[in-house]
């Protein structure tokens, strides 16, 4: 493993990944990679996760191509000297900042978005000059067997580099020191990430999971919140960070929320959601026992179907959910959705700040006044009603 990423660091202090022609080079040959094996790669991402090639394309490769997109428009401007403001220190100085590569990224995928979550922070590390060790989530076998054997063919393969493996890879590998670290997946593995990288104070970027609400206020169109509040939640079968996890409203409102979200839930996946196309699986056995786990004594108004073959679990609502409730203590990352009544919107503030601070936060509400106290008490976390659109990652 050592001898392994000092020779990508050798690859690094040649200097060839500096220039900004080479950098449009890699871009270019990897924006041809997911063109020229797009087929290979929705069939790698649908074998992981029983996800339709439609699905994988929309949530998946089209971000990475407009990134691609975006990225090689802007490089250019992105890498040239900006002129600084001078004080009286540097007033006779030539003074400018000038966007350096900082060496050798280490760049951990994660499993719900298998490629875009891994081929996103590459396409940053190739644009800022980087050298790059690729570490795949093993979960997603298949996608990352894949990368493996694609990257190889389209990049420089000693600047850029893909290392399989489980827990004691992944481990291996945080020993060694990287220049950064980019980690996306869940909290307690996060912080053996930061921990590991603390010993030799390497800069992390964490994109880490949580429990990110929904607020239904009762002056609201319900049609509206529960179109969006379904297709956010049951996305990728819940396995996505900023996923709807639970729902604040006043009590009246939950029979009415619990109808149309059944509605809705029939309208995107059919009578037989099982045989849907458009609804995954969890990713393996141990994240499907551990969902079945947050079902146990719950009140199930909706759904709760499984079968452990083939890792189905039915979209599920729960009602009058107990705030002390397992399902409430940690992140869900799979299709059930707690709704949690509350008296009013002072209570779910109260509530949520009760609580560690969400991922996202999701308001429906018509009212001003509602949406001026949401804003003020949670501020930058707020994603009010004519910005939603569900999850994205």
């Amino acid at each position: 493993m050592e001898s392994r990423i000092q020779r990508v660091r050798d690859a690094f202090a040649s200097g060839r990944s500096r220039p900004l022609r080479f950098r449009l080079q890699q871009l270019e040959a990897l924006r041809r990679m997911v063109q020229e094996r797009e087929k290979d790669i929705l069939q790698a991402i649908g074998a992981d996760l029983c996800k339709s090639e439609f699905n994988a394309y929309s949530q998946e490769v089209i971000t990475i191509l407009g990134e691609l997109d975006l990225v090689l428009e802007n490089l250019p401007e992105w890498v040239t000297a900006t002129p600084a403001k001078k004080n009286l220190l540097t007033m006779l100085d030539e003074a400018y900042v000038q966007p350096e590569p900082l060496g050798v990224v280490l760049i951990i995928g994660a499993w719900n978005y298998p490629f875009v979550l891994t081929i996103q922070p590459l396409i940053g590390a190739i644009a800022a000059g980087n050298a790059v060790i690729i570490k795949p989530s093993e979960l997603s076998e298949k996608t990352a067997q894949l990368l493996a054997k694609l990257l190889p063919q389209y990049l420089d393969q000693e600047l850029y580099a893909v290392i399989n493996g489980g827990i004691p890879e992944t481990t291996e590998l945080l020993k060694q020191r990287f220049d950064h670290i980019l980690y996306t997946g869940n909290t307690a593995v996060g912080k053996i990430v930061m921990e590991a990288a603390a010993k030799h104070l390497t800069p992390v970027t964490l994109e880490l999971g949580g429990k990110s609400p929904c607020y239904v206020d009762t002056d609201c169109d319900l049609d509206v919140a529960c179109r969006r509040i379904t297709w956010g939640k049951y996305m990728n079968c819940g396995q996505t960070c900023i996923a709807p996890d639970y729902v604040l409203c006043e009590p009246s409102l939950q029979h009415q929320i619990v109808q149309k979200i059944k509605e809705t839930v029939k309208e995107f996946y059919g009578e037989n959601i099982k045989e849907s196309p458009d609804y995954e699986r969890i990713i393996n056995l141990r994240h499907f026992k551990r969902i079945l786990n947050l079902l146990e004594g719950q009140k199930i108004a909706f759904g709760g179907e499984t079968d452990e073959a083939t890792r189905y679990v039915a979209p599920t609502i729960l009602t009058d959910v107990d705030p002390e409730a397992r399902v409430m203590q940690e992140e869900i990352f799979g299709p059930i959705l707690p709704i949690v009544p509350v008296k009013d919107a002072d209570e779910a503030i109260k509530f949520i700040n009760s609580r560690e601070k969400p991922l996202a936060f999701y308001i429906f509400s018509h009212n001003d006044k509602v949406l001026a106290e949401w804003e003020l008490t949670m501020g930058s976390t707020v994603l009010i009603p004519s910005l939603i659109s569900g999850p994205v990652c």
